[in-house]
């Protein structure tokens, strides 16, 4: 890419800072209408809910922002290559989101978007996608290493379904092939993918590993959301939710950056907000089966108790862990008597338990709601916790970048 097609790119800031929603959700009808096929690929929860435009649009934007030296970015494609990898996106894909990203940008900007300015950002885009080509072909091959490790989608039956709260159930997965399972370091994901009948699609979801890696199984837990047709944001969890013991469903192998550090012997901080706890279980699970033993806070927040998802679990792992200290935040209490069931009435506040949290080098791990996140993340900031020592997992396409 030459110096020239460098400034035209940049030219085109702040018309990207103004449309570049409108942009991506052009991009997204235009491309989906040509290959309706791909609709099985994609989350349509977050097409209609409008947060993978917003995404794109995000990353198209700080892409031409950093078009000097996109290697700026690659921890931001880093993810979205882990992301890719679990999804099993293929080279063949780019070309086809580049055919249509590059189409509609002249088609929404219209005469301002020139032939020399659409020349500048295909070449932009293709060597953006070989930068994400050769990134998750590495990703690739690293995973097939693994032993019990697969590329793409491996057929899972779910044997056992377990009720953890009024509106989560865990899901224990075991491969039908009854060969081994790749291991993951606690905090990763896989992908689910379902058949959704009110779609007529199948579809892909992300969901955290819950417990401490088993030989035998993956476990997810679930939560059933509450967006149904027309907004499809619900329909993979209430398609999961109305399985029986017995079904099948494809999976991908374990991914993600969020996890513990392996063999690190830093006190840990455990934020969470509703499901969010689920990667923050099965690192909890990880540390009590380890022989380290590191000093532990839990610190977890939800509505109220009957939505509150492995209390007694919790309650069983804090007798036997001494290393362990739990702070549990309840919108709404039923009772009266708060000290007894050593639970904070109110959201997720973390000046109320900062004496238990500062802890020397100690690593702090959130994961929630989007503003969950933020807010967890900025009090840690005020408490002068180091921006180094703090590791978020938003769920969904990013739209947080606070690191």
């Amino acid at each position: 890419m030459n110096t020239y097609q460098k400034e035209l790119i940049k030219a085109t800031i702040p018309i990207l800072r103004e449309s570049g929603e409108d942009l991506t959700h052009y991009f997204y009808a235009r491309m989906f209408t040509a290959q309706p096929e791909l609709r099985n690929m994609f989350n349509m929860g977050n097409q209609a809910n409008g947060r993978q435009k917003s995404a794109l649009a995000n990353a198209v934007l700080a892409y031409a922002e950093n078009i000097e030296d996109p290697s700026v970015l690659i921890g931001v494609l880093k993810g979205i290559g882990t992301k890719h990898r679990s999804l099993n996106i293929q080279p063949e894909h780019y070309k086809i989101v580049g055919t249509h990203l590059i189409a509609s940008i002249g088609e929404v900007v219209g005469e301002a978007a020139t032939p020399e300015i659409l020349d500048a950002w295909t070449v932009a885009f293709y060597q953006l996608a070989q930068i994400m080509i050769d990134l998750e072909k590495r990703l690739y091959e690293e995973n097939a290493a693994k032993p019990g490790s697969w590329n793409g989608w491996r057929k899972f039956v779910i044997k056992k379904i377990v009720p953890e709260s009024s509106e989560i159930k865990s899901f224990y997965l075991y491969p039908e092939d009854g060969k081994e399972i790749a291991d993951f370091q606690a905090g990763q994901f896989i992908s689910v993918q379902v058949f959704v009948p009110e779609l007529d699609l199948l579809q892909p979801r992300q969901y955290s590993l819950s417990s401490a890696f088993n030989p035998e199984y993956y476990r997810i837990s679930v939560k059933k959301e509450s967006g149904l047709a027309p907004n499809p944001s619900g329909l993979v969890s209430n398609t999961l939710h109305a399985k029986a013991e017995g079904d099948v469903i494809s999976i991908s192998a374990p991914a993600g950056l969020f996890h513990l550090e392996k063999d690190s012997q830093n006190p840990l901080v455990l934020i969470s907000g509703g499901v969010g706890l689920t990667p923050m279980l099965s690192m909890l699970e990880t540390n009590l089966m380890s022989f380290q033993n590191k000093k532990t806070i839990w610190i977890h927040g939800c509505r109220n108790e009957s939505v509150h998802a492995f209390k007694n679990q919790l309650t069983e792992i804090k007798k036997e862990a001494k290393h362990l200290e739990t702070f549990i935040f309840y919108d709404t209490i039923e009772t009266d008597d708060e000290t007894s069931n050593q639970i904070i009435k109110g959201r997720v506040d973390l000046h109320k338990c900062k004496e238990a949290i500062l802890l020397e080098e100690a690593k702090f791990y959130i994961c929630g709601p989007e503003m969950f996140i933020k807010t967890q993340y900025e009090t840690l900031l005020s408490l002068n916790v180091n921006q180094e020592n703090i590791f978020y997992e938003e769920f969904g396409p990013q739209l947080i970048n606070l690191n």
